[in-house]
């Protein structure tokens, strides 16, 4: 799918959630409660932001380690894939760590490999990255545009976005930190994850 597609996809869907609001407004004119019209607005501008992000969060998971007498997360990993076959350069990709207290770059250091038959969180690339760096491990990439060009264009590619959180963001159990990413095309993407209890290593924070 080229451009043009994918904006006539987001117009049309746009077109869609503007005819539902306005249903829902017309609703509440005539004397009924407004709580149709929250959640068609709730519904609306869900989809839009999963939309105009072209980006898909498919998942997010860290892994606990024992840190100072404590469990502390200390690795994420972020699953995404792109919502239409279109070009997506991730070596523009921004992340904003913010916990707050204190706030977090982070910038694509252009190393994206297949995980092949390593564990996740123990792949060697975690090996290579500095504390204010991001990379890619490859799930599926059919034409290798991630691997060698870091280019997602294909709604089949996925591809987990590794973070070795700094020591100050190590999370334990109970806190939370928003995490924003800032792709090269669409609007940002914002999440907020929370540490659960660590009954595992390895734990889902969506």
């Amino acid at each position: 799918m080229n451009n043009n597609g994918a904006t006539g996809i987001v117009a049309a869907i746009m077109l869609g959630g503007i005819i539902l609001i306005a249903g829902a407004a017309a609703s509440v004119m005539m004397g009924n409660t407004n709580e149709g019209l929250e959640e068609y607005e709730q519904i609306l501008n869900e989809a839009l932001d999963e939309i105009s992000n072209y980006i898909q969060i498919k998942d997010i998971v860290g892994k606990y380690y024992s840190m100072e007498r404590e469990k502390r997360i200390q690795k994420i990993a972020i699953l995404v894939k792109p919502l239409f076959s279109i070009d997506v350069d991730t070596s523009e990709f921004i992340i904003k760590l913010t916990n707050g207290e204190q706030i977090k770059m982070l910038y694509n250091n252009g190393q994206t490999e297949y995980i092949h038959s390593n564990s996740l969180f123990e792949h060697p690339l975690w090996n290579d990255m500095r504390e204010s760096e991001f990379s890619f491990i490859a799930i599926l990439d059919k034409d290798r545009s991630l691997i060698d060009y870091n280019i997602i264009n294909d709604n089949t590619d996925m591809a987990y976005i590794i973070i070795k959180l700094p020591e100050e963001f190590t999370m334990k159990k109970g806190d939370t930190m928003t995490i924003t990413l800032f792709p090269s095309t669409g609007v940002t993407r914002t999440t907020t994850v929370k540490a659960p209890l660590p009954l595992q290593s390895i734990v889902s924070l969506v």
